[in-house]
Formats: C-alpha cells, sequence, structure tokens
C-alpha cells in the first residue's frame, strides 16, 4: 500500500524490540524480532510495531485499537491443565484481537497515542526488560522487550505528544495524558473510573485485576494532583541530574531502574511449627465445656490436630458444636440436628422419578452429584471400589444440602470439600453439619457471579505485588498477570495441590481463622514465591506457566509451605508503611461503616492514597494483630 509522503512522517524508529507472541505451536518461536517506531501519519501520532519482515511496509497489518462494546473471541488454545469441567477459567474470554500466528506480519500493531492509556516498565535481574501498553479502551498490547535499549529515546519522542504521569499506587505504572492540562481535571464521570462497561469490566476484571482496579485508582489520584498543583507548575518533579522531560530514571540503558512499590519490607522473621493438639480433657471444665478456645486454636494453627482427636475437634471449628457448650447440651444439639437433617433427607428421598422429570433443577443436581461422586478420591479406601458405602454416603450428604441450600444447591468441586470430612467423622449426619459450617466460609466461591473468586484474586494480586513486584512484573509479561492459573487453588482451599492427609492438617490450621481470614491467600503467595525461581528467566509462557503451576498437583511440601505462609504475615505487619489496601487484605484495617456507606466514601479512600505513607504507618501502629504463638 503505497503512502503518501506528505501524510507520512517517521519520528522515531528502533530496532532490536521484541514481542513475545505465546504461540504455542511448537514449530514457532514464541519470540519476534522487529521494529518500534513513533510515526505521524495525516498528523496524527501512533506508536507502531512491526517485525523485521515487514521492514518494506508501510504500515503494520493489524490496527491495534477496538471501539467500546466490541467482545473479544473465546480464546480456543486455552488448556486449563486439568479436566475439561473443572475449568471455570476456561471460559474467560480475552479482549484481545484474535491474531492468527501462521505469519509473524500479523502481530504488527498500531496504537494512536491519543488511545494510550498506561505504560508500565520494569527490569528483571536477568536483565529482560520490557514495556507493557495498555489502550483506553483496557486491552493491554503484547510485551514489548527491548533487547538493545533504546527506551529512553522512546520515552522522550513520546512525550513530545503525550504527558506520562507516575501512578502513586504503583510506581512502575505512568498514566498517559494529552498535553492540554485541562485533561487533568475533568470530572469523575469523564474520566470514566474504572471504564465501567458491564461484561467488558469483568473480562478485564479476569484478565488483569490489578491493573484494572488500580488503574481506575491512578486516575482519581492524578484528578487530585492536577486539580492541587499550581497553574504553572510542571507535571513532572524530576530529579536535577535527569532530563525533567522523562520519568524517573537512575540508570542509564540498556537497563531500566528498579523502581519500588513503596513498600520496604524488612527481613522475612524465621517461624517454626509446633506439636499437634492432644490432651482434649485438660482443656475442658467439669461440665465439659472448652475452657480456653483460644489456646485450642492457637495450638491447631501451629501443629494440627492428632489424628484420635481431629473428629471432635473439628465439630468446634465448624460450628456444629459452640465453645461453650456442655456435654450435656451437645447431647441435645446431636439429637436436635439429627432430626433436621432427615427431615431434609426424606425431603428429596420422597420425590418420585415422576416428578423429578418436571424439576430440571433438582434433576440437574442429581446428575452433577453422581458424576462427581463417582470420581472423587477414589484411591481413598473409603471411596474406593464399587458400591462403596462411602460413596453412598457422600451422594446423600450432598443431595441433602441441596434441600438446605437450594438457592446455591450443588456445583462442581462441593464433593471435595464434603470428602475429607466425611472421611474423618464416618458419621452421615456430623458430616452434613461440619460441611453447613466450611460452606459459611467459602460459599460465595461457588456463585454464579464469581464475584468473590475475582476479588480473592485482586487481593492475592495485591498481596503478591507488594512482596515481590519482580515476580510479578514477569507474570505480566507472559500475560499471566491475572493469576488465574490460582482459580482452583481458591476455589476448594488447595484440596487437589495436597496429599489427603496433608490437606486434612491445612483446612484445621486454615479454620482458626488464625492470623487472619485470608491467610489461604498467604499460602497461595508462599507456593509462588517458592517457584520463583522456575519461572523467572525460563522460557515459559500462558499455557505452560499455567501446566507448571498445575504439575505441582502432590509435590508440594505443607511444613514448608505453611512456615512460608506464616513468615509473609510477619513480615508484611512489621513494616511500618504497608500499603491501605495491603493492610485491608490482611485484615489490619478495618473501614468504619461510616467510611463504607458515606456517598463521599471513593473520595475519602482517594485521599487516603495520596497520603498512603502517612496513612499506613498511623494505621500500622494501631493494627489489630491477632495473637498467636
Amino acid at each position: 500500500m503505497e503512502q503518501n509522503a506528505e501524510d507520512y512522517k517517521l519520528i522515531f524508529e528502533k530496532e532490536g524490540v521484541y514481542l513475545h507472541t505465546n504461540a504455542k505451536r511448537s514449530n514457532l518461536d514464541n519470540t519476534i524480532p522487529g521494529f518500534i517506531r513513533i510515526v505521524e501519519r495525516a498528523g496524527v501520532p501512533a506508536l507502531e510495531w512491526s517485525p523485521l519482515e515487514d521492514e518494506g511496509r508501510s504500515a503494520p497489518a493489524v490496527l491495534y485499537t477496538k471501539k467500546d462494546g466490541e467482545g473479544g473471541e473465546e480464546d480456543t488454545n486455552f488448556d486449563p491443565g486439568y479436566e475439561p469441567d473443572w475449568a471455570v477459567i476456561s471460559t474467560v474470554k480475552k479482549d484481545r484481537e484474535q491474531v492468527p500466528v501462521r505469519d509473524s506480519g500479523q502481530w504488527s500493531f498500531s496504537l494512536p497515542l491519543s488511545e494510550l492509556y498506561s505504560l508500565r516498565r520494569a527490569r528483571f535481574s536477568l536483565g529482560r526488560n520490557f514495556l507493557v501498553l495498555t489502550s483506553r479502551g483496557g486491552h493491554p498490547l503484547p510485551p514489548l522487550h527491548f533487547h538493545r535499549g533504546g527506551t529512553r529515546e522512546l520515552l522522550r519522542a513520546m512525550q513530545r505528544y503525550i504527558i506520562l504521569d507516575q501512578s502513586p499506587v504503583d510506581g512502575r505504572l505512568f498514566l498517559a495524558y494529552p498535553h492540554d492540562s485541562g485533561a487533568l481535571s475533568q470530572s469523575f464521570d469523564k474520566l470514566q473510573l474504572f471504564d465501567d462497561g458491564g461484561s467488558d469490566l469483568v473480562s478485564r476484571f479476569i484478565q488483569d485485576p490489578y491493573a484494572t482496579t488500580f488503574g481506575g485508582f491512578s486516575k482519581v489520584t492524578n484528578f487530585f494532583k492536577a486539580a492541587l498543583r499550581p497553574p504553572d507548575s510542571p507535571v513532572h518533579h524530576s530529579r536535577p541530574t535527569q532530563d525533567p522531560s522523562l520519568p524517573p530514571q537512575s540508570d542509564d540503558e540498556p537497563g531500566f531502574e528498579l523502581i519500588t512499590c513503596g513498600v520496604e519490607l524488612g527481613p522475612r522473621p524465621r517461624v517454626t511449627r509446633g506439636q499437634p493438639l492432644e490432651n482434649w480433657e485438660e482443656f475442658l471444665d467439669p461440665e465439659g465445656r472448652v475452657k480456653n478456645p483460644e489456646r485450642i486454636k492457637e495450638i491447631v494453627f501451629r501443629g494440627g490436630i492428632t489424628p484420635p482427636l481431629r473428629k471432635e475437634v473439628w465439630k468446634f471449628l465448624l460450628g456444629f458444636y459452640s465453645w461453650n457448650s456442655t456435654s450435656k447440651q451437645r447431647e441435645d444439639i446431636l439429637r436436635l440436628k439429627t432430626d433436621e437433617y432427615f427431615r431434609m433427607k426424606v425431603q428429596w428421598k420422597s420425590v418420585s422419578e415422576e416428578q423429578e422429570m418436571r424439576n430440571s433443577l433438582l434433576r440437574g443436581y442429581r446428575s452433577l452429584i453422581e458424576r462427581d461422586v463417582s470420581r472423587t478420591d477414589r484411591h481413598n479406601t473409603f471411596f474406593s471400589g464399587n458400591d462403596n458405602p462411602g460413596l453412598t454416603l457422600l451422594h446423600d450428604v450432598l443431595m441433602t444440602y441441596c434441600m438446605y441450600n437450594f438457592d446455591l444447591g450443588y456445583v462442581q468441586g462441593m464433593s471435595d470439600l464434603l470428602s475429607p470430612i466425611l472421611f474423618v467423622t464416618q458419621n452421615e449426619v456430623e458430616s452434613f453439619w461440619c460441611l453447613t459450617g466450611f460452606m459459611e466460609l467459602v460459599h460465595q466461591n461457588f456463585e454464579e457471579s464469581q464475584e468473590a473468586m475475582k476479588q480473592q484474586l485482586l487481593q492475592l494480586s495485591i498481596l503478591l505485588r507488594a512482596l515481590d513486584p519482580e515476580l510479578c512484573d514477569f507474570l505480566d509479561s507472559q500475560d499471566s498477570g491475572s493469576l488465574c492459573f490460582c482459580f482452583r487453588w481458591l476455589l476448594i482451599w488447595f484440596k487437589r495441590e495436597f496429599s489427603f492427609e496433608d490437606i486434612l492438617t491445612l483446612w484445621e490450621v486454615l479454620w482458626t481463622r488464625l492470623p487472619c481470614d485470608n491467610f489461604h491467600l498467604l499460602i497461595a503467595c508462599s507456593i509462588l514465591q517458592s517457584q520463583r525461581g522456575e519461572l523467572i528467566g525460563s522460557d515459559h509462557d500462558f499455557n505452560t506457566i499455567l501446566k507448571h503451576i498445575n504439575e505441582l498437583t502432590m509435590k508440594l511440601d505443607l511444613e514448608s509451605v505453611l512456615l512460608g505462609a506464616e513468615g509473609i504475615y510477619l513480615q508484611l505487619i512489621q513494616c511500618k508503611e504497608l500499603p491501605l489496601k495491603v493492610q485491608q487484605v490482611l485484615g489490619l484495617y478495618v473501614p468504619s461503616s461510616s467510611e463504607e456507606d458515606s456517598p463521599n466514601s471513593q473520595a475519602s479512600e482517594t485521599a487516603g492514597l495520596l497520603s498512603q505513607s502517612e496513612a499506613g504507618a498511623a494505621s500500622c501502629s494501631s493494627a489489630r494483630v491477632p495473637t498467636y504463638p
């Protein structure tokens, strides 16, 4: 295609910029060398990348912009790494153009600089430097890896057309604005906080919850920074030794500066595990009341429970019995709960085949349960073989739960939660009521909207970025920043990642709710950090990262993971300037009801982010820290 010389002007060009395609086919390299350019086409500046093979072409093959509301196609190459019916995340849709990988030229893109929303920059200790650019529609471009330097020159050229303003939330993130300073003082509506767009927001949330959420906050904080800045003051406050037209730099090419996120963590404390709970009778008064429930939880958190005591203590941890009940009261509770259970069981047992044919919901629940029961923990002797009584109990308890909570009914994965409980209690009634107690903690994981799962992935992202920004940057560069490969971990609390015996210990530790309610997220952080050496510097792409994580099943050492998770918790709470969002995830800071209900709560949170250091120090000093050994 011919280009009118008057309509085309080359502003900047740099060779040796590699695009990582994450191509899954074995006959294709997943890195493509090419050129990065800034050009003006008919007076409109644009950032363009094209492979070396396209050197003679005048325009990239793909215009990498999308109109609002334009949906992405389902990623047919997505490999969940385990059985297809478990792949809840396989239905996640990509917002990117589906780019064929047959010809490297098809990976070219062109983005008008007016459509650039943010730029994330990072440096790995192993020398892998990259930029991640995101459009105003929330669509990230493929990561650009600068193998021969040139980022400073690129940024200088971009500054001719746009302003790059550093986000106060993330030091690696820069928000792009036009030179017209009026754009920084728009109303909140025009700023389009979170780019509210219905299903598009949900898909972006799953694809990159950190960037989606904190990107929104960055818009607000930059709005306030512009509003408070004197009219004649410069947009950037650069160091005297640096070019004021550039974002802060601490070293020259070929490397990047390693910018911290404002979280300076001290050394990770070393912790030890203790002995499991035994001598249960010592904790009971003459009437059978538990004298010191908190001490019991502390011992369980530190060392678990000896197998002979598990059944009894689990019933307290899961709410079947209250801690202050007497032995006599517990006998009455068991009798009442037994009657209630069998009343519910009779409800579904008495439904005739003809009635069930007219009840598609119940029929669907039964079909799912029968399918899942037939393959749940069949390696365990309690559930192995055909016509096993354990399988019958598993089926009946799950069907009865559908009567107990018909709105939720049965969702795949609930059989995984029940089987260890049934194995320990070996009792239909007790296992049912313990399951209901467990579901009180995790039922939101199974809701159709998956809002709780999205929230937990976001919280995990917040924690991991505070702990290990380099690992987060690597995952971002490989389209894995969403942490969707942790979905199964969080959904059923690592049930398929550890051995059956280990999961008994892990769950009773988590049921203590020590040292915080989100300790399961710290477990996930501990596992991810244990794998950082395998991930960073490797040739893993999105699919191979997912494959690697799923291949950790039954290979993880529970003791090491628990020690790592507790060490992470202690390391974080000892930070004097812990970001407010991290404090909230750890339960160290809980907004008051007036803050949550106030129409100005968003503005209050923004103000808190703007003064993050002061708020972090104050909140840490008055934080509610659980007591445990």
